[in-house]
């Protein structure tokens, strides 16, 4: 005979059965599949765990199909580049900021083929160079020109994703790429890194990796969001606790390796070309507290380079503070 206490356990669970499945959302996040510590979460269902949702990853080649993806309702969540961020928000669409994946440091660079004829920056007059245009990349590989005063009208831009760059290179369309990973790491098999993102926002042309979130999809699941980006958190902290742990043979590198098609032996130096940012301090001026300011930047040298029409005055609508400090 069940005890009354019994019956309240069972009808509590029940209950809580029912409200969970009421409650389950079917969510797409997009992702560019760069070897980060997030892909070990994603891999072992942390992010479905802790959100409640059901998730679609779907992985995505460049910022501009990005903003598409987003502009179009279709995904509520992204990963997206801060150039094309830019972009997206100057042309009115409705998502924000809320964590930054990763500075870019040396994961995004720029190669140059052997035999191009390309040994420094000032050598790419008249080349072929590949990026995908209006990414992070081709943001970088603009500030780079704009440093060493080489109108882009003197090189070609090859428009390409990021997926289709090391056929292009293997066949000889192109003499040099502005990339990142892990597609750097299969060209520099037969080129040469000539500067990096960290070189660029040096001169001052900073980029990062962030996460965006559709505006109303934002308001409507404030826990749900605070879940998501702590868990984002609880994977980069895991890396960055005891990054010589985490080896070609160890299981997060293997994981790693496995879902987005890196090299085992390549990812530890992959990882250690990004700048993974703790929750502590996303808030800074350097991160997401200083962001809608790098926008503005970013949007008004887009400006000047003709990428865009016109910035907005103030890109603080574009981002989202408050789940990162309820993620803390």
């Amino acid at each position: 005979m069940t005890s009354t206490f019994g019956k309240l356990l069972i009808g509590t669970a029940a209950l809580a059965l029912t409200a969970g499945a009421a409650l389950a959302q079917d969510v797409i996040i997009g992702h560019f599949g760069s070897p980060t510590p997030m892909q070990v979460a994603r891999a072992s269902g942390a992010f479905d765990a802790a959100t409640g949702w059901t998730i679609e990853w779907r992985q995505f080649g460049s910022g501009t199909e990005v903003i598409a993806a987003m502009a179009s309702g279709d995904v509520q969540v992204a990963e997206l580049g801060s150039s094309p961020l830019a972009i997206g928000a100057s042309q009115g669409v409705e998502y924000q900021l809320f964590m930054i994946a990763q500075g870019l440091g040396t994961a995004e660079s720029l190669i140059a083929k052997e035999g191009s004829g390309i040994a420094a920056l000032e050598d790419v007059r008249g080349k072929r160079i590949a990026v995908p245009v209006g990414s992070t990349a081709h943001y970088s590989l603009m500030g780079a020109l704009a440093h060493a005063g080489i109108p882009e009208a003197e090189v070609e831009i090859i428009n390409l994703p990021a997926d289709q760059i090391a056929a292009a290179w293997d066949s000889g369309q192109v003499d040099a790429a502005f990339i990142w990973e892990p597609v750097q790491n299969q060209i520099l098999q037969t080129g040469t890194f000539i500067l990096g993102a960290d070189q660029t926002a040096a001169w001052g042309y900073p980029t990062f990796d962030g996460w965006v979130v559709n505006t109303e999809f934002a308001a409507a699941n404030p826990e749900a969001m605070a879940a998501f980006a702590r868990t984002m958190n609880e994977a980069n902290m895991a890396y960055l606790a005891d990054p010589a742990a985490w080896t070609a043979d160890s299981a997060p590198v293997k994981t790693i390796a496995e879902v987005t098609g890196a090299a085992a032996d390549q990812v530890p130096n992959i990882l250690k070309g990004f700048t993974f940012i703790p929750l502590a301090d996303q808030m800074s001026e350097t991160w997401l507290g200083g962001a809608a300011a790098n926008l503005k930047t970013t949007a008004d040298f887009l400006v000047k380079a003709g990428r865009i029409d016109a910035a907005v005055d103030d890109y603080a609508p574009f981002v989202n503070t408050a789940i990162a400090e309820a993620a803390k």
